[in-house]
């Protein structure tokens, strides 16, 4: 017999809710292997080969030089955005179970507080790896040098793309989508599901539709400006959950200044590629053969999208500071009223013993005498 006061931990049962839950990092990882394993077999390694390695690749041979691979967008990317959906999965599992929570375990926070911190611990390391991951492309490709690349040369020089280059939005993609069974598997509050679904949803679009429309290069740049921000308002939100206070307010404020200024530099750049830059090479109609989509129907709306979403940003960045002003002001106590002036009343000095003396004297006789009894006697 067991020692007394322990109970065994009963598992739950196969297939239920919770079982799916506890062990779905696993789960996932058996059906990743199965695509991996079956790279092992002759018979099946074609088959693996499509969900694993990028696809649509092009050759490109120069005499007295290597080959160059490039590789184009096409629908065969379906497959590999779903294996590395799973690997976006248990990513995210191995970074919640060995870093996240093991934090939350010593700050003992409530669950709202316990979520929110997840939230923030997750996507902050998701956007610092875009950042570092995208900035070196940028770099590799000397778009900061040479801003007219961004619409120079399209769609010629637009629709082949380097390895990582191309990994990089196969990741994005692979990983906004892995956000919806998470919210299932993590156990999200259904009150939070509205706001995590939208700015998922807002993401997904947003950079399916330049991969697809071949204008990556410009959605590159704004997705690193814009990933920028964000790690750090989730790395001050850290902070303030770990009540570093202090730093906390500081960098708040500097997500305040680089918000603005990344909301203005969006614009800036997208009125420079699709107003001005492309529109020297615009196509009468859609050319789905090559992957041109340089059309004015096409420009304006990805314009206008973009600064609508813009301008929906900066709305709520504008109400939710209005919202904390007035909150503020509540709670500052109200002023007191001024009491009316009194007219001061001068105290009543002492008088002295040679002026009670004086005092005395005036008197009568009879009455100097019992003055002067009254005066011994105190």
């Amino acid at each position: 017999m067991g020692p007394k006061g322990r109970k065994s931990a009963k598992s739950p049962p196969i297939f239920s809710h919770e079982f799916i839950i506890q062990n779905h990092e696993d789960i996932v990882s058996c059906i990743a292997m199965v695509f991996i394993v079956g790279l092992m077999f002759q018979v099946t390694s074609p088959f693996a080969t499509k969900f694993i390695a990028l696809q649509h690749n092009v050759t490109i041979e120069n005499e007295n030089e290597p080959p160059v691979f490039l590789y184009t967008n096409g629908i065969q990317d379906l497959c590999v955005i779903f294996f590395y959906f799973l690997i976006c999965i248990v990513i995210h599992a191995i970074v919640q179970e060995f870093v996240i929570d093991k934090i939350n375990k010593k700050m003992h926070r409530s669950k709202t507080r316990h979520s929110r911190f997840t939230e923030s611990g997750q996507l902050l390391v998701f956007y610092l790896t875009s950042v570092a991951w995208g900035g070196h492309i940028i770099f590799r490709e000397n778009i900061l040098t040479n801003i007219s690349s961004l619409w120079e040369n399209y769609p010629e020089g637009h629709t082949q793309m380097a390895f990582m280059y191309k990994f990089f939005f196969i990741t994005q993609i692979s990983y906004w989508l892995h956000t919806f069974p998470e919210l299932y598997f993590q156990k999200v509050r259904k009150e939070d599901w509205p706001a995590r679904i939208q700015y998922a949803v807002l993401y997904l679009v947003f950079i399916t539709t330049a991969y697809v429309t071949n204008l990556t290069r410009v959605a590159l740049v704004l997705l690193v400006i814009h990933y920028t921000v964000e790690a750090v308002v989730h790395a001050s939100r850290l902070l303030h959950f770990a009540d570093k206070t202090e730093m906390a307010a500081k960098g708040f404020l500097l997500f305040n200044v680089l918000f603005t200024l990344a909301r203005l530099s969006t614009i800036v750049l997208s009125v420079l590629t699709f107003w001005f830059g492309l529109a020297r090479s615009e196509n009468p109609g859609l050319d789905l053969a090559t992957g041109n989509f340089n059309t004015y129907l096409v420009r304006v709306n990805c314009l206008a999208g973009i600064c609508l979403l813009q301008a929906w940003m900066m709305w709520h960045f504008i109400t939710y500071h209005l919202r904390r002003m007035r909150e503020q002001a509540a709670l500052k106590p109200a002023p007191k009223k001024a009491a009316p002036a009194k007219k001061d009343k001068k105290p009543k000095e002492k008088k002295s013993k040679k002026q009670l003396d004086e005092d005395v004297s005036e008197l009568p006789e009879v009455d100097q005498n019992t003055k002067k009894q009254l005066r011994q006697r105190k």
